[in-house]
């Protein structure tokens, strides 16, 4: 596979944090495969997390391939820069053909990046994650990687203005050790067992964050260590009210094409 375009990227996206003087804690990059497939599941705090959690990746000289909406790929600006690095899109209403894709590249021996909660989470905790991480791990009968960032949500989260230029920025990137699910295992189980192993590298990440949030920047904090951050049911409860809101719109989009 020719890589035209991701090496490009990672060259400029290193050059613009390094010019924003972005203090990287990168731990456990050598729990990354040098060689060989692998299912890399990350926490989702920013809109920017595509690149940091790649960044888990880049002392091991690997690539990344995400897996991310197929409305960012539809983006005029983004979806060019998305094909081209070869991420994987998904579509909600064909969602068979995603994880298709996915499986092809694992047992192509690449390495596929997955939010498993989905949406950014607004509490900055882990989410409820689905199964299908594991699932994809079993089939291509390779290892699943967690990874916690902490940081990027300073620089633009969901609710947030994007502060893209900001400086001097901590940017956390934690690696956890493979688990290696297999036929036969409970999958609900493994990915509970998942669930915890990002929740504990997050809450390391944030305990011991260099920075403390200014009393007008709580809101990047999560609620258990006093910031003002929604807490995991005040979240959930946004995040349903977002997702009728989306709904009702594409209902009166639908009835005022018809």
């Amino acid at each position: 596979m020719r890589e035209l375009v991701y090496p490009p990227v990672i060259k400029t996206a290193v050059g613009v944090f390094k010019a924003l003087n972005i203090k990287f804690r990168l731990e456990g990059t050598d729990q990354i495969p040098s060689t060989g497939g692998a299912v890399l599941v990350s926490n989702h705090v920013s809109y920017l997390d595509f690149i940091f959690a790649g960044l888990a990746a880049h002392p091991a000289k690997r690539l990344v391939r995400f897996m991310a909406k197929k409305e960012i790929f539809d983006n005029r600006v983004a979806g060019p820069l998305m094909r081209g690095m070869h991420h994987i899109p998904v579509d909600r209403n064909a969602g068979a053909s995603s994880y298709a894709a996915a499986l092809k590249a694992l047992k192509g021996g690449e390495i596929v990046g997955v939010f498993a909660e989905a949406t950014i989470s607004r509490s900055f905790t882990v989410k409820e994650i689905k199964s299908g991480a594991v699932r994809m791990a079993v089939a291509s009968k390779v290892p699943l990687i967690p990874v916690a960032l902490w940081g990027p949500q300073r620089m633009w989260t969901k609710g947030r203005k994007r502060r893209l230029l900001q400086r001097n920025i901590p940017v956390t990137i934690l690696v956890g050790e493979p688990m290696y699910p297999k036929r036969g295992d409970d999958y609900e189980a493994v990915t509970q067992e998942l669930h915890r192993r990002m929740s504990e590298l997050l809450e390391k990440a944030q305990r011991e964050y260099p920075d403390v949030p200014r009393s007008d920047e709580t809101w990047w904090q999560p609620a258990y260590l006093g910031g003002s951050a929604p807490t995991p049911e005040e979240a959930e409860k946004l995040d349903l009210e977002e997702a009728e809101a989306r709904k009702a719109a594409r209902e009166a989009e639908e009835a005022g094409g018809a």
